[in-house]
C-alpha cells in the first residue's frame, strides 16, 4: 500500500500542512505536534514523494552528474567528491555515463532536464559549440569538472593544465634532457591541443630546444594505446630519454611497452604521468605523476553549482585548483 501525506495526516489528527512542515524540518512546528507527526511516521512507513514535493516547490534537490566512465579511477575519484557534497547539501545525484560520445552526451543533458534536475555536474574531453548551446538553452546551472571549453562561458572547476606541463618538460630539462617525448589523448580535447601542447611547446622554446612534431604522440588514455606510443617512439633516430604521459593508464602502458623491449626505467628513459590515481604506486617502478585534487575538484565543482542552483552570488566561477608533482621512482 502506497502511504501518502494524506494518511499521516489523517492518522496524527493535523493538516497536511503541519505534515509538510515537519517533513521539511520547518522550526514552526510545536515540539509535541512534531513528535506526534514523527512517530505516525515512522509506524506507517512514509517516504515523501519527491516529484511530488518537486512539483509543488519547482526544485527536485536532485542533480544530474554525466561522466564519460565511472569504472576510470580518474572519473570515480571525482565522482566521489560530487556525491560527498550533494550529500551534505541534501541533494540526490542521477549518474550517467557517456562513454565520451558527443551524440550520447547531448541525448543525456536532455534526459537529465526531463527529469528536471536542478542543476548539471558535466565531464567531457572535448566540449563543442553543440554543447554550449545545449547549455546556455537550459534553464538550470551547469558546472564542468576536470574539463574545459574553449569559448570560456561556461562555469568549471580544474588545475592549469598548461602550467602543469611546463613544470613536468621543464625539470626534465634541467636534467640534461633533450629528446622529450609528450604522450597525450585526442588532440581534438581542449585540455591536450590548447594546454598540454602548448605548455610542452612553451617549455621547450625558452629552452632553446626545436619542437620536433615526432615526439608528440596521440593516445586515447588507454593502456594499450600507451603500449603502441612507446613502440612508435623506439623506432626513431633518437629515442627519447624522457616521457610525460597524459593519464596514468597510458602512462602504464608506455612503461611495460620500454620495459618489454630492454628499457630500463628510469635509467634509460625517466616516465611522468598525469592524474596521480592509485595505478601510479601499483606499477614497478612506481610513477611519478602530477597531482591532480581529484576530489577536491569534484567536490568544488558540487559546492559551485549548489550556489547557482540557490542562487547564491559567486565571485568566481573559472576556479583553478592547485597542482603539484608527486616524486616516485620512474624518475632519477
Amino acid at each position: 500500500m502506497n502511504i501518502t501525506i494524506y494518511d499521516v495526516a489523517r492518522e496524527a489528527n493535523v493538516s497536511m500542512a503541519t505534515v509538510s512542515r515537519v517533513v521539511n524540518g520547518n522550526p514552526n512546528v510545536k515540539p509535541t505536534t512534531r513528535k506526534k507527526v514523527l512517530e505516525v511516521i515512522e509506524r506507517l512507513g512514509y517516504r515523501p514523494n519527491a516529484v511530488a514535493r518537486g512539483l509543488a516547490s519547482k526544485k527536485t534537490t536532485t542533480v544530474g552528474v554525466i561522466i564519460p566512465d565511472v569504472s576510470n579511477m580518474l572519473y570515480a575519484e571525482l565522482a566521489r567528491g560530487i556525491e560527498d557534497i550533494a550529500t551534505m547539501y541534501k541533494y540526490n545525484i542521477i549518474l550517467s555515463n557517456s562513454d565520451q560520445n558527443k551524440d550520447k552526451e547531448l541525448h543525456l543533458i536532455n534526459t537529465m532536464l526531463g527529469k528536471q534536475v536542478d542543476g548539471i555536474v558535466f565531464m567531457s574531453g572535448s566540449i563543442t559549440e553543440e554543447h554550449i548551446q545545449e547549455f546556455e538553452r537550459s534553464s538550470v546551472p551547469f558546472v564542468l569538472a576536470g574539463s574545459v571549453e574553449p569559448f570560456n562561458k561556461i562555469p568549471s572547476v580544474n588545475i592549469d593544465y598548461k602550467q602543469a606541463t611546463i613544470d613536468v618538460v621543464s625539470e626534465f630539462i634541467d636534467k640534461g634532457h633533450k629528446e622529450i617525448a609528450l604522450v597525450i589523448g585526442p588532440l581534438h580535447d581542449s585540455i591536450n591541443k590548447e594546454l598540454r601542447l602548448e605548455g610542452y611547446k612553451e617549455a621547450l622554446e625558452k629552452a632553446g630546444i626545436p619542437f620536433n612534431e615526432d615526439y608528440v604522440v596521440e593516445g586515447d588514455y588507454t593502456y594499450d594505446s600507451g603500449i603502441e606510443a612507446w613502440q612508435r617512439l623506439q623506432g626513431l633516430a633518437k629515442v627519447p630519454t624522457a616521457v610525460f604521459v597524459g593519464s596514468d593508464e597510458m602512462a602504464l602502458g608506455v612503461i611495460h611497452g620500454a620495459q618489454d623491449a630492454g628499457v630500463i626505467i628510469p635509467e634509460d628513459v625517466e616516465v611522468v604521468s598525469s592524474d596521480n590515481t592509485r595505478l601510479t604506486e601499483m606499477v614497478r617502478p612506481q610513477l611519478t605523476s602530477v597531482v591532480q585534487p581529484l576530489y577536491d575538484i569534484g567536490a568544488v565543482s558540487m559546492r559551485l553549482l549548489t550556489k547557482f542552483m540557490n542562487k547564491e552570488t559567486v565571485a568566481e566561477t573559472k576556479v583553478i585548483l592547485p597542482h603539484r608533482i608527486e616524486y616516485r621512482r620512474s624518475t632519477k
